[in-house]
């Protein structure tokens, strides 16, 4: 204690000096009681600095200013899960300068900025950036570098967008925990970004796989509307695609949106999935109007960026909405965090003047317990602590460390430290961490998240990506709103079996259901929306999933019928023998000779080798087959109606012309004109027949007009086939007008009469069979054909060599060359 008095009622100039010393010396004390704990918890000197990049408030104010402005972060909303990150930065390196096995002797600091907002905060990178306030960027590159050795952040894409060309230039390391864009993967233009979040495709993933899970067809998709949210949205489009998935509905959420006329929209369009691919603080917005608006029974699909949000699951009427699955990161403990946390918030940290001048180091966080950080969404918490680690590493490499030491002759810069991040590979708390070639995490897994009735996100399945994708789901743990089943989203029904999906409008997932016609069905498991044609050996009927093998049919050897007409056919072959000995051993009689004389056994023959066709209607059908079934016929019977034509001339001849034109028939006789007829009349029908089945020859022809079966026949190709039917058909009007003329000669010499009845029957045989094929296409009618072909045969065989041969045997007396000479002498009398 100091006496001090007054000389002459003033101070002297020893006590003056004295007394002012004391004053100075009182307020050092007290300032030195006051500021014993750490200057700021965003700065940490040390020998190398990691920037770090925060959003412990959010900035989400449109941009509306004249002219280039910085932010105060500290006045706009905290958000305490990236406080918590911050926290977690700081632990990070705390616990890195007390490891002896990690930068033994060698202290790491770092210098921390609150990014709260994406155009803002350029004031803390160019401070990052500057050597001694200064920014050179055309300068050595080797020259003048701050101390910041890497980046840690940021959170969101956007931000990352903004300031990560600034690190690239140098190149700094910039390791991001939280941007999860798909641009970041493009290393020639981000060559030193890396991240320890799995990028977007990756949760994308992990949602698709969750709505395959569950068949849910119809959902909607909302994302924010920034870089981030609309490549999540692009992904998830390209995943679906060419998938049973339809998105139904998708808008960009920001500041400005009105949530109302969105749910409008989606009760509009009956969905009931809602994907929410967006942040914390614009999920919150969304879903608190949801709550208001009282939208209920849906399904929200939550990203990871807002899956675990304490504030959101302690909302009052957040188990109204709906039921809330979520995709996380895994809930990883840290040891020593919460430690740290207590023994951080028991200090005070002190300000000075020059740090409170330099904006976004203030955090004014004094009044929040250790218990409230603790239990905020714990989400991107290792992606922070494993980037710190990474960049540790990388360091510690670099520096070559080993046996407790870190070499001190070496000069660091941050290229040094970007080639050895690429090649990490160590473990920390279990998991091997390590990168791909485009800086993204080779570790690392996704939780699946139930938001449960007790208010808590718990797990009900995984989903790991490395060494192999593997995902699974509980689905016992998930207590649907509708309380039974998990609930289905789809804009039309399923169609039901034998139907097809006929799409309505753009979407795939929205169709009306036909029935599949005959001949045709549905296989949904390879095309629900086309009717698949049957093979030409199946059938079904209407509204099948499948076909029918159909029975194949045909007329067998074995057939009765087939049976009968062979034997017919042998029968023929046999009278037609029999007849040639008797015309043989009479030849010389009146009879034989009125008949034809040698021509007969040229027709006997022609009728033995057309009867080869029959034999050809039977069996199993083959080239062959169907060639031999038609040739014999076509050929030799018009040797057979060559030789009536010329026969029915020359009788109408002999009697009506001869006599009028004697040297005709002369010449007729000189020339032998009967055989010449029948000769060009062969040699035509053979041409014709060697020309159209060698272009067109008949074949195998399967018959499907029945559905539940196939008849085996022969094709003939119409144009092939329409010069020897028309030569047919030409002979036989032919012979059907001379015997026509001749109706009224001599009775025996009445062959004319004869051939016309032969002619008839033909006729008539040909007409009865084309009718009944018009009406019936069964196996039958081939033994029809056969049969027609028989009776062809038959008809002359019958009426008109018959008759003759039962004068020859039975009545003699008419086989007499003066019975003869009587009927033309009476016929010659009447004319």
């Amino acid at each position: 204690m100091f006496d001090i008095r007054l000389v002459n009622g003033r101070l002297t100039s020893t006590m003056k000096h004295l007394f002012v010393s004391l004053l100075l010396l009182g307020a050092f004390l007290r300032a030195l009681a006051q500021c014993t704990a750490p200057a700021s918890e965003f700065q940490l000197e040390g020998d190398y600095l990691l920037a770090g990049l925060f959003d412990i408030h959010h900035d989400s104010s449109a941009v509306k200013q004249d002219r280039p402005e910085a932010i105060d972060c500290s006045s706009k909303p905290f958000i305490l899960s990236s406080y918590r990150r911050f926290q977690l930065m700081r632990f990070s390196v705390e616990e890195i300068n007390n490891s002896t096995k990690l930068l033994p002797n060698v202290s790491l600091g770092y210098e921390i900025f609150d990014h709260c907002s994406d155009i803002h905060n350029f004031p803390g990178i160019f401070k990052l950036l500057s050597v001694d306030g200064l920014i050179q960027p055309w300068g050595d590159p080797h020259k003048n570098l701050s101390k910041v050795m890497a980046v840690v952040g940021t959170y969101t894409s956007t931000q990352a967008l903004t300031v990560a060309p600034l690190f690239m230039m140098d190149p700094i390391p910039m390791v991001s925990y939280g941007a999860a864009s798909s641009v970041f993967s493009r290393k020639l233009i981000f060559p030193s970004f890396l991240r320890t979040v799995h990028p977007n495709k990756d949760v994308i993933e992990v949602i698709f796989n969750i709505v395959q899970h569950f068949k849910w067809r119809w959902v909607a998709f909302l994302n924010i509307d920034d870089d981030y949210g609309n490549d999540g949205r692009d992904l998830f489009i390209k995943r679906i695609k060419d998938t049973e998935i339809c998105l139904a509905y998708t808008k960009g959420l920001n500041q400005d949106t009105v949530h109302s006329k969105i749910f409008r929209q989606i009760e509009a369009q009956r969905i009931d999935i809602i994907i929410v691919f967006a942040p914390e603080w614009t999920a919150k917005a969304l879903i608190h109007k949801a709550i208001q608006l009282n939208v209920t029974k849906k399904v929200w699909i939550a990203g990871d960026a807002w899956s675990l949000n304490k504030e959101l699951l302690e909302e009052e009427g957040i188990k109204n909405i709906g039921t809330v699955i979520g995709v996380s990161e895994p809930k990883v403990t840290i040891p020593g965090f919460s430690d740290f946390i207590y023994s951080s918030k028991s200090q005070n940290y002190c300000e000075n003047a020059e740090q409170k001048s330099f904006c976004n180091q203030v955090c004014n966080c004094s009044s929040l317990s250790a218990e409230k950080i603790l239990a905020v969404d714990p989400s991107f918490n290792f992606p922070v602590y494993s980037a710190v680690h990474a960049i540790a590493h990388a360091l510690h490499n670099a520096l070559q460390c080993e046996s407790g030491r870190c070499k001190g002759n070496i000069t660091m810069y941050p290229h040094m430290v970007l080639a050895e991040l690429k090649k990490s590979n160590f473990t920390l708390l279990n998991q091997s961490v390590t990168f791909d070639e485009n800086g993204d995490p080779n570790f690392g897994s996704y939780s699946i998240v139930f938001w449960n009735q007790s208010g808590d996100a718990e797990e009900i399945g995984i989903c790991h990506f490395h060494p192999k994708f593997n995902f699974f789901i509980n689905n016992t743990k998930i207590q649907w709103h509708t309380k039974k089943e998990a609930p289905t989203s789809l804009c039309s029904q399923e169609c039901d079996e034998g139907f097809v999906q006929k799409q309505d409008g753009i979407h795939q997932c929205c169709f009306d259901c036909e029935i599949c016609l005959k001949e045709t069905y549905i296989n949904k498991t390879e095309d629900p929306y086309e009717c698949i044609n049957c093979k030409e050996t199946e059938w079904s009927a209407a509204g099948s999933t499948s076909c029918t093998l159909r029975v194949v049919e045909y007329v067998p050897f074995t057939d009765s019928g087939a049976i009968m007409i062979m034997v017919g056919a042998w029968a023929l072959v046999v009278i037609t023998l029999a007849m040639s000995v008797l015309f043989a051993i009479n030849y010389n009689t009146p009879v034989v000779r009125s008949a034809g004389g040698p021509m007969c056994f040229l027709i006997f023959g022609c009728h033995s080798l057309c009867s080869l066709s029959v034999f050809f209607y039977f069996g199993k059908p083959t080239t062959s087959f169907c060639i031999l079934r038609f040739l014999p016929f076509l050929l030799f019977y018009t040797v057979c109606l060559a030789c009536f034509v010329v026969r029915s001339f020359q009788i109408v001849y002999i009697f009506k012309i001869a006599a009028k034109f004697p040297k005709l028939h002369s010449l007729w006789m000189k020339y032998h004109g009967q055989w010449l007829v029948i000769t060009v009349a062969f040699v035509t029908q053979a041409l014709l027949l060697l020309f159209g089945y060698t272009f067109a020859p008949p074949k195998p022809y399967n018959e499907t007009l029945y559905p539940d079966k196939i008849i085996l026949g022969c094709d003939i190709n119409l144009k092939a086939a329409f010069g020897p039917v028309v030569l047919l058909l030409s002979l036989c009007f032919l012979c059907f007008i001379f015997s026509y003329m001749g109706k009224d000669l001599p009775k025996n010499y009445n062959e004319a009469k004869a051939i016309t009845f032969c002619l008839l029957l033909l006729i008539l045989t040909w007409i009865i069979f084309v009718t009944v094929k018009l009406l019936y296409h069964g196996k039958y009618i081939q033994t029809l054909n056969a049969l027609a072909v028989l009776s062809s045969l038959y008809s002359f065989l019958l009426w008109y060599f018959l008759p003759k041969c039962h004068i020859i045997l039975f009545q003699s007396y008419k086989n007499t060359q003066e019975y003869f000479q009587g009927l033309i002498l009476n016929y010659n009398t009447r004319q």
